[in-house]
């Protein structure tokens, strides 16, 4: 798909004006998820955007929201291959966090408005971004892309309509959640394509997953993740500036440290990993 047909100019405009960025230092599965569920719950209070961006403290596989996992997937089988889980608090399937840069997007957003409209905004940024790294990444289009099986693929072996690719292979894996006036959206840019780890930590092994097309095989020298995290901030400028009334603020992002440790409850929870 040609990316001239993703106009900045109308960039977000049933999206707040304001905006804040936040990065991350590493940190374990359960801080990750319960940082963007505390930034989720604020949305709608605090009226603003965020675009977080953040790593992981070890190797660990994020499983969908709603995703049925237990038929392949137990403690011991992720022991075996030397990886930690959580389960998101959005949706999509299962994916490794190892090298990559991790995304969050959240914001309040009104229930006429389709979830549709954020998911093609944080697109556009992050097409630019890529782009100004010198990766020539496009979204996935229907007909260029088969139908996902309900029960599969894994995150990465298979991109659909609306996801980012670089010559049809997947390169960021999104997942969205909407919930009370405000949305949620991350995803994974790989660094390194690790994705075939999943496979090992299965109680049974399937095919190998198609590669994916991380950024070492895409650009070289390959971006660091601080080169893309000032990506994806500079686009995110861009992006606003396009609106008379944008506005990315350079407040920092207040987090209430007693939610955040209420979702990490959640989020540890043995009951909430294994529940499908």
């Amino acid at each position: 798909m040609a990316t001239d047909t993703l106009k900045l100019e109308s960039w977000g405009a049933d999206l707040p004006a304001e905006w804040r960025t936040m990065r991350s230092a590493p940190s374990h599965g359960s801080q990750n998820m319960a940082v963007d569920a505390s930034l989720l719950g604020a949305a709608q209070h605090h009226g603003y955007g965020v675009w977080r961006t953040y790593a992981w403290a070890q190797p660990t596989l994020s499983f969908g929201r709603n995703e049925l996992v237990r038929a392949h997937f137990d403690a011991a089988s992720l022991a075996s291959a030397g990886l930690h889980a959580v389960r998101r608090p959005t949706g999509g399937r299962v994916l490794l966090h190892a090298e990559e840069v991790t995304y969050s997007v959240t914001l309040p957003l009104a229930r006429h408005i389709p979830w549709i409209a954020a998911y093609s905004a944080v697109n556009h940024v992050l097409i630019a971004a890529l782009r100004s790294l010198g990766v020539p990444a496009e979204v996935a289009v229907a007909g260029d892309v088969p139908l996902m099986r309900p029960n599969g693929p894994l995150c990465f072996d298979q991109a659909a309509p609306g996801e980012i690719v670089v010559r049809g292979a997947k390169l960021v894996g999104s997942a969205v959640w909407r919930t009370r006036g405000a949305y949620l959206q991350h995803g994974s840019i790989l660094l390194e394509d690790h994705q075939e780890r999943v496979r090992t930590a299965r109680k049974s092994l399937v095919a190998a997953p198609h590669p994916a097309a991380a950024l070492s095989q895409c650009v070289s020298p390959a971006p660091t993740w601080h080169d893309v995290a000032t990506a994806l901030e500079h686009a995110l400028r861009e992006a606003v500036s396009c609106r008379h009334d944008g506005l990315l603020a350079a407040e920092p992002v207040l987090l209430d440290a007693t939610d955040v440790e209420r979702h990490e409850v959640r989020f540890r929870d043995p009951n909430w990993l294994w529940r499908l």
